[in-house]
């Protein structure tokens, strides 16, 4: 296994899309992430790829 390859099997956070502000807000969760076994990054695996200018990305710790 490489440095950068994910420490585990299971993801760490959710990538989430985001178009919007405060309540108007819509978010889409879009794929997933993991800690790189150096600690220096994520790899990430997408189930869309964004094309919207306006649309912010997130990783947040999946909900309990």
């Amino acid at each position: 296994m490489s440095d950068q390859e994910p420490t585990s099997s299971k993801p760490s956070h959710e990538v989430l899309a985001v178009i919007g502000e405060g309540k108007a807000a819509k978010w889409t969760r879009i794929g997933a992430a993991w800690p790189s076994k150096n600690g220096q990054g994520f790899s990430l695996a997408l189930d869309f790829v964004p094309r919207d200018p306006t649309m912010r990305l997130l990783m947040l710790p999946p909900k309990q």
